[in-house]
């Protein structure tokens, strides 16, 4: 029977390994072209479950914990909080309104920085998004891993 779950591990790591990279690749795609595609910020940041899943099954509760230090995952959420209101107001700065497309002059049509500040406050909610539900998945897969714990245990 132990055997089984070496194998079931391995077979398991080895796949998440395999297409953890795809997979934060499809994310950045996400968000990076989301002003020119649907998709977006929040859906691209979303996918970050997937990722935080994925290594969890390969890998285990510690490994991952190693891999996105809860404490850099908040301080990046503040940050592109920050950023995103500072962003916000650059309408306001230059006598227009909260979060004004103000710098759409720049770039061609169809180019992936083509719209101006909304390219910029798409990175940021994606940045956001990514760091905050990465955060909850991390804090829901160490409640499974703690009570699975103590499962074992008794």
């Amino acid at each position: 029977m132990n055997d089984k779950i070496k194998v079931k591990n391995v077979i398991l790591r080895s796949g998440g390994d395999s297409l953890l990279p795809l997979m934060l690749v499809y994310m950045m795609y996400i968000i990076l072209h989301g002003h020119l595609s649907p998709g977006g910020g929040f859906q691209g940041g979303v996918l970050m479950v997937a990722a935080v899943t994925i290594l969890y099954l390969g890998h285990g509760y510690e490994t991952t914990t190693r891999a996105l230090s809860a404490d850099l995952l908040h301080g990046t959420e503040g940050f592109a909080s920050v950023v995103y209101v500072a962003l916000a107001m650059l309408g306001v700065c230059a006598g227009a309104q909260f979060c004004e497309n103000i710098l759409y002059r720049q770039g061609a049509i169809g180019d992936l920085y083509s719209s101006g500040t909304i390219f910029w406050m798409n990175l940021t909610v994606g940045v956001k998004v990514l760091t905050g539900v990465g955060s909850i998945a991390l804090l829901m897969l160490g409640l499974v891993s703690e009570r699975s714990a103590q499962n074992e245990k008794g």
